[in-house]
């Protein structure tokens, strides 16, 4: 039988997800022969098309929930996993009758979806998790933004954060695809070694280095929030704790980017703040109330490419509104 693993593209958890619950269905299951992939992006619009399921297993991993009868398998962490009432409707009531109560999983308590499978995994099916013990580490600490501090996340010495860098930044969009069965083979060191990362990662940190002098042009901080806008300056990723390294003193950040497919809002809450997190904001909940969504400290919001004019006025109104919470 083939299957086909549905996986948060442009994201270090949604590689190692779909790689853990590749080695997990491969050891554990063993009912598929043959294993293909597909990245998703958040995007305006529809997220999901019912023609790219195939006729075996399907398996979404590290991304929204979809109510079609061809998924078999579902693993997700974000608080936001469900695009419409509808969709949270159909995953109860699957798991209230039992008829996908072991294939489908969501427990928004996990810091990656890595660790989730693995979790599943090992207590539901007898899965040995001990050799991903690396991958697990860094998935959780990169997902959580655990870093020790904002120059080491921004200078990136440690393998999985340089492969997080070429993984969230290149246009190659058959990278996902080749990464995913090496990395529960390999150690992330052997993986960040293969020729095919290589020649992507030198021009990578060139242009790593050229985006944290832009950001730093356009950046500013005004009461706890740092807001910065590169749309004229397209780009597929950017380092997310760029504006925490430039303004350790900062809460929050608003940033406005532009890709080849959409105009994004990012918001995010620094890692290393001092404040209680009773104080700070809930991330994923206003995000939810422009379309977007993610965790409690760090969301985005999509826009279609020809909508700029009302990401530029969602960022506005989010960072007020994270402004007015430091006053």
């Amino acid at each position: 039988m083939d299957l086909k693993v549905f996986y948060h593209d442009k994201c270090f958890d949604g590689a190692c997800s779909a790689s853990v619950f590749t080695r997990f269905h491969r050891e554990c299951v063993k009912t598929a022969s043959n294993f293909s992939y597909q990245g998703l992006v958040h995007r305006a619009g529809a997220l999901f098309e019912e023609s790219d399921f195939i006729d075996g297993e399907n398996a979404i991993v590290d991304f929204k929930y979809s109510a079609s009868k061809k998924v078999t398998w579902w693993f997700d962490h974000h608080l936001s996993a469900f695009m419409t009432p509808e969709d949270h409707a159909d995953f109860e009531r699957g798991q209230a009758d039992g008829s996908e109560s072991m294939r489908k999983f969501y427990d928004p308590k996990y810091v990656s979806c890595t660790s989730f499978i693995a979790h599943i995994g090992k207590t539901k099916f007898g899965f040995d998790v001990e050799p991903l013990a690396e991958l697990i580490k860094w998935a959780d600490i990169v997902d959580g933004a655990r870093y020790e501090s904002a120059k080491a996340a921004v200078e990136m010495e440690a393998p999985a954060m340089k492969l997080t860098a070429v993984i969230e930044s290149t246009p190659d969009e058959t990278l996902g695809k080749r990464l995913i069965p090496l990395l529960t083979e390999m150690s992330l060191q052997q993986v960040l070694d293969q020729p095919f990362v290589q020649v992507l990662l030198d021009p990578l940190m060139e242009r790593h280095w050229a985006g944290v002098e832009l950001i730093k042009s356009r950046a500013s901080l005004e009461k706890g929030v740092i807001t910065f806008d590169i749309t004229d300056h397209p780009t597929e990723g950017y380092n997310k704790f760029i504006p925490y390294y430039l303004f350790p003193e900062g809460t929050y950040n608003v940033g406005l980017s532009r890709s080849s497919f959409r105009n994004k809002v990012s918001v995010g809450t620094n890692p290393w703040t001092k404040l209680p997190a009773e104080k700070l904001a809930n991330v994923a909940e206003i995000c939810e109330r422009y379309g977007g969504g993610g965790h409690a400290r760090v969301g985005a919001v999509s826009f279609p490419p020809d909508r700029e004019d009302q990401a530029r006025k969602a960022a506005a109104e989010i960072a007020d509104e994270l402004r007015a919470r430091e006053i």
